[in-house]
């Protein structure tokens, strides 16, 4: 899943969560948070301390990845060239 701000992880917990059947009250119980943090979290709160949101994370038997994009194998230049000489 590609994250790009605050609210398309928060976006993503609460499916994850509401998948599972749990309310935000026994999710928050699990993960020692209030579940008042994890609501603002869900609603996209941009200010969610990076730890809670490990312990969030890990209460959802989730795991978190952080990787490059991927490399793009497509030369625009290359493929805009060679139709450029196609058409001489």
């Amino acid at each position: 899943m590609r994250i790009d701000r605050p609210s398309d992880l928060g976006n993503h917990l609460r499916e994850v969560r509401r998948r599972a059947g749990l309310s935000q009250a026994a999710v928050a119980t699990r993960a020692g948070l209030s579940r008042r943090w994890l609501s603002d979290l869900e609603a996209g709160k941009a200010t969610a301390e990076v730890g809670l949101v490990l312990k969030l994370v890990a209460a959802l038997d989730l795991i978190l990845e952080i990787n490059p994009p991927p490399k793009s194998d497509i030369d625009l230049d290359v493929i805009l060239s060679r139709l450029d000489h196609r058409r001489d």
